[in-house]
């Protein structure tokens, strides 16, 4: 059996490597340059660490910063380095989830008895930074799933043996970095020392697997960047936004309000505020008309047989939806703030090929 194996690049060249090369490796058999910056590889189409080995021929694709799977990679590893500082700070504390998310990433905590009032993410950002230069590695193991639930109950943290429950023997796997372990599948950036400058944006309180009947969890919000410019040009960023908010601009502007009386969210249309929309639901139907489109009006409730054809009952429950029974038959209507169920696909220029 041959120890070779063929990996191609993304312009198509091939190049030989030894069994058991990583993406690291072969960044660095490229160049030096690339290799500092490479946080993962996505071999035959699945992100991996930059730092697991390749058994097999394979294609690979290297992850930097510019890259989209590479920034959601860097914020997943930011989430544990999170999570290893609060552990390093309030001992005992459990842990739900800490996904990547658009731009940054979350925890989901469980501090007991203690209340976070945000005073504390600056001692907490302090913390990270210093856990971040010891440049501990990401170091990924395949674990028995008896052993995991060995371990979580030794930390007697429910929430991960809840996680455990939905697991298969045979794919579970554990990352370790410092003094932290997490059950988590992966991938990471190769290790802490990637991660320059952080930033923790927010508290909030989330239920565990977002069940209301569960509890209620101190959700972390923070983003995390590999240069300290890039976060300081990310905080004005959101500077400048905030002067922008279409919220702000429409009461400065007499365009909206809104009342609690009335619900979070929901615009009450100033005269002023009125005429624009007016004037924008003009240019859009004028718009149509010239694209061959026909305007539709169609009804605020629906038969409950609708919505069960279109999946939102079953979806979103009857809790959802007020109810309607009529009089006369017994029929049961259904009222809900959404109309998807009532669209029609209308073909340009047929104004009579209507479709449910």
């Amino acid at each position: 059996m041959s120890d070779q194996i063929k990996i191609t690049l993304p312009d198509g060249t091939v190049k030989e490597y030894e069994k058991g090369t990583t993406g690291l490796q072969i960044a660095a058999s490229i160049s030096e340059g690339l290799a500092r910056n490479v946080l993962a590889a996505k071999v035959n189409g699945q992100v991996w660490d930059a730092t697991r080995a390749i058994n097999e021929d394979s294609s690979i694709q290297l992850l930097t910063w510019n890259d989209g799977e590479g920034k959601s990679t860097f914020w997943h590893s930011s989430a544990h380095l999170l999570a290893e500082a609060l552990e390093a700070l309030y001992p005992g504390i459990k842990f739900g989830i800490g996904p990547p998310i658009e731009t940054g990433f979350y925890y989901d905590v469980d501090f007991g008895d203690k209340t976070l009032d945000g005073s504390e993410l600056e001692n907490i950002e302090k913390k990270m930074v210093e856990l971040a230069r010891q440049k501990n590695e990401f170091i990924r193991s395949e674990i028995a799933k008896q052993d995991a639930i060995y371990y979580f109950k030794g930390k007697d943290d429910e929430y991960k043996l809840d996680l455990l429950e939905g697991l298969e023997d045979g794919s579970i796997t554990f990352y370790k970095q410092g003094n932290f372990v997490d059950l988590c599948r992966g991938p990471h950036i190769p290790n802490t020392g990637f991660i320059k400058a952080v930033k923790l944006t927010n508290i909030a309180g989330a239920y565990w697997r977002g069940d209301e009947k569960r509890k209620m969890l101190t959700r972390i919000y923070g983003v995390t960047f590999p240069k300290a410019k890039e976060l300081t040009d990310y905080l004005t960023l959101l500077e400048e936004a905030k002067k922008r908010d279409h919220r702000k601009l429409g009461r400065e502007l007499e365009l909206f309000m809104f009342s609690e009386k009335v619900g979070a969210g929901l615009p009450l249309w100033l005269p002023k505020g009125t005429l624009l929309r007016e004037r924008l639901v003009s240019f859009m139907k004028k718009a149509q008309d010239k694209s061959g489109y026909q305007q539709v009006t169609t009804p605020h409730i629906g038969h409950k047989v609708l919505y069960e054809t279109s999946g939102h009952y079953e979806k979103y429950g009857k809790d959802s939806f007020q109810p309607i029974t009529t009089p006369h038959e017994g029929e049961e209507f259904l009222l809900k703030p959404m109309n998807c169920p009532h669209h029609c696909e209308i073909y340009k220029n047929k104004p009579h090929s209507y479709k449910e």
